[in-house]
């Protein structure tokens, strides 16, 4: 089950708030890879308050890259240079999806 991080605490009239001012919920990239097999996956959601870094939150993903992404022949290299652009160009932008999930489920109430 996919979380959503950094709003705990928050109201949701805070959160909105904060999305008016450019905040966005964004995912980041890692690669993981066992000599043939390499899997390229994404973190759980993060909400990225308009005045915060996105490298905040993005540095575990590229280190955990860093570490075990390079290994798997011939992908590892190539999904591991993937994950560390995503990564340093702020994550994926996943704002849009994240409210359409959420007024769905709003409107089936």
């Amino acid at each position: 089950m996919v979380q959503i991080r950094n709003t705990e605490g928050l109201p949701p009239a805070r959160i909105n708030d904060e999305l008016q001012k450019g905040a966005k919920f964004v995912v980041f990239s890692y690669t993981i890879s066992v000599i043939v097999i390499t899997s390229r996956r994404t973190s759980d959601i993060y909400f990225i308050k308009a005045d915060e870094a996105s490298s905040k939150y993005s540095w575990k993903y590229s280190l955990l890259t860093l570490f075990f992404g390079w290994w798997g022949i011939p992908f590892g290299p190539i999904f591991s240079l993937v994950s560390f652009y995503k990564n340093f160009t702020g994550g994926k932008d996943v704002t849009r999806e994240v409210l359409n999930h959420i007024n769905a489920r709003f409107s089936e109430s």
